[in-house]
């Protein structure tokens, strides 16, 4: 932690950083807007919570955690219960989540101040593209203030704002996988059109081919590993309903009247948005706390003395790794990206607009390599909505960087709650219907413009 702190300290001393996002702009850099720059950098804050989250939670680290002034004082009270253990089994955990709260207040905070800013006119707009020094010192400061928290019922209640936060940024994953997958059916059927070359049509088959294949053999892998002969009803369950939904999008997303009304939709979405299901469905059966059910539970559930010989926590197993790397991928998609899907601008409050098109050409006629002023008239993108994404990824990555543990009743050992399993299970079905709504839509309201 305090080698990431100190490299930052070390980039904060530039004069720059006091100002606004175009002064931070390399000359190697290519000119860019102005808007997208600050998305970026307000990220890499999210970024550098991140990863001082997984430094601290490293068992090597989180043994050494103690020897920060005050931070096992008053840990005798785990969810509000006094009891003698010995605060070294929940160091990791405890920092996460102070990490985590110290993250989504300071982008909290921003979602309150810019609130119905309309343009750059607006003076509050000056402070979400620049003072980026201070910025990072207000989270620094919220960060040492977070680690004084007592414990108390801290642990208890923040565990469920964690849980409700990453329900509602599951949700946004697969709202920015189904946009990614729309861009990516329009651009190679557009090229098709153009070059009156089939490549791209089996290029198109080709990869719905393998999102299918793969969701198979994932779903095979699940039954396998997951279910038994005799028992696991709920896994068994789990997995039939989301395959049994997954093969009813498929089908819908082909329907004759379905693609009059949406030309672009078809397999490809459909095939990313099974495999996206069915991850979440793998990460909701991975927190299934009986340990018949559930292969990897004593592996990760091992941080107590009940269990001393075997191995510590940690936060990289299998779920978790392709959880962080879906939430970085989808992270940096919410800082760059401009829709051309008029439903998921919509739906994400952001637009593709030709403001700054002027300060664009002025930068380019100029040889400078710099930001440009493109939100004059208008933002691009509304910065509440954007602190509050930033927000549910920063509660998410909580949750995933401690596998959606909590003490359990003997206090002894991190034990995984049912509570983990169901709201999983509940986002992917939430998902799926949501998919199903934006199919249908166009032949449900048909007063409206879905073109």
């Amino acid at each position: 932690m305090g080698a990431c702190l100190g490299v930052c300290s070390l980039l904060s001393c530039l004069s720059c950083l006091c100002g606004s996002a175009p002064c931070l702009l390399c000359s190697c850099c290519p000119s860019a807007k102005n808007s997208t720059i600050s998305r970026l950098l307000f990220t890499f804050f999210l970024f550098l919570g991140t990863l001082v989250s997984i430094i601290m939670i490293i068992p090597g680290v989180e043994k050494e955690l103690h020897k920060l002034p005050g931070f096992c004082e008053g840990s005798g009270s785990v969810l509000g219960v006094q009891t003698r253990v010995s605060c070294d089994s929940f160091l990791g955990h405890k920092a996460v989540y102070r990490m985590g709260f110290a993250m989504a207040t300071f982008f909290f905070l921003f979602a309150v101040i810019m609130v119905c800013v309309r343009s750059s006119k607006d003076p509050r707009a000056t402070v979400q593209n620049g003072f980026w020094f201070f910025k990072f010192l207000v989270l620094v400061g919220i960060t040492v203030g977070a680690f004084y928290i007592p414990d108390g019922v801290f642990t208890s209640v923040w565990f469920y704002f964690g849980v409700v936060g990453s329900f509602l940024f599951i949700l946004i994953q697969l709202i920015l996988l189904i946009d990614f997958a729309h861009s990516w059916n329009q651009l190679w059927l557009h090229n098709a059109g153009e070059s009156n070359a089939k490549g791209w049509y089996a290029a198109l088959c080709i990869i719905t081919f393998i999102f299918y294949a793969t969701s198979i053999a994932a779903i095979v892998l699940l039954y396998i590993y997951y279910t038994k002969p005799e028992g696991c009803t709920e896994g068994k369950v789990l997995i039939s309903i989301n395959l049994i939904l997954c093969l009813i999008i498929s089908a819908v997303s082909i329907l004759p009247k379905i693609q009059d009304a949406q030309p672009h939709s078809g397999l490809l979405q459909a095939s990313l948005v099974t495999l996206y299901t069915i991850y979440v469905t793998w990460s909701a059966l991975a927190n299934v706390p009986t340990q018949t059910c559930n292969p990897t539970l004593l592996v990760r559930n091992s941080t107590g003395s009940v269990m001393a010989t075997q191995t510590l926590t940690t936060w990289w197993d299998a779920p978790s790794i392709v959880g962080l790397t879906i939430f970085i991928l989808c992270t940096l998609f919410i800082s760059v990206r401009s829709s051309d899907h008029l439903q998921v601008n919509k739906l994400m409050l952001t637009e593709e607009r030709a403001a700054g098109a002027g300060g664009e050409a002025a930068a380019t006629e100029s040889g400078l390599h710099r930001a440009y002023d493109n939100e004059r008239d208008s933002v691009s993108y509304n910065y509440t909505f954007f602190h509050f994404c930033l927000l549910l990824a920063a509660l998410y990555i909580m949750m995933s960087l401690t596998n959606w543990y909590r003490p359990d009743e003997s206090l002894q050992v991190l034990t995984s709650p049912w509570t983990a399993v169901w709201v999983k299970i509940c986002a992917s079905w939430a998902g799926l219907l949501l998919y199903l709504w934006m199919l249908v839509a166009p032949l449900v309201l048909l007063d409206r413009d879905f073109s």
